[in-house]
């Protein structure tokens, strides 16, 4: 890796774990524990749009280890790790098959496999098939976050120069 690469992703990877601290600080949007807006997806998005999904996963990577470390607790990181990484899997699926356009739908796509994500960490931690029950919720959850950051960061790209 080229140290000018390197240092774009420690900077993206620096700027998602500043959004996610700060995000981690806000109250809750609603009464139902897990679900946030994930603001830090935005950098992961204009990762998987401008440069490669590994590029994309080793940010992520980076992120969710050192949040999980800092503004977490030891099984958020299993969480995180599970909803992050089927994320990244399904919105580069996505962003190829959509040709690189519909930001906003790789996004929710991202979302909702955040949600099953950690659905079956979940499920697998408790064994208990009652928290299939909040699935419905965390897919709404999903969507309407999913095309919140998926905005934010068509907004992003729109600013950010072409190549850094």
């Amino acid at each position: 890796m080229h140290t000018r690469n390197l240092s774009i992703l420690a900077l993206f990877s620096a700027l998602a774990l500043i959004i996610s601290g700060l995000e981690s600080a806000l109250p809750p949007l609603v009464p139902l524990p897990g679900i946030r807006l994930g603001l830090a997806n935005i950098v992961t998005l204009v990762l998987l749009y401008r440069y490669t999904a590994k590029d994309a996963l080793l940010v992520l990577t980076v992120r969710i280890l050192l949040s999980s470390l800092l503004f977490g607790q030891a099984v958020s990181l299993l969480y995180s790790l599970a909803g992050g990484l089927l994320s990244l899997l399904v919105m580069n699926g996505g962003n190829k098959l959509l040709n690189r356009h519909y930001l906003g739908l790789t996004s929710i796509l991202g979302g909702i496999s955040h949600n099953i994500g950690q659905i079956t960490v979940a499920l697998l931690l408790t064994q208990v098939p009652g928290v299939l029950a909040y699935l419905p919720f965390l897919m709404l959850s999903g969507i309407l976050t999913g095309l919140f950051t998926g905005l934010c960061a068509h907004f992003m790209l729109k600013f950010l120069p072409k190549k850094l």
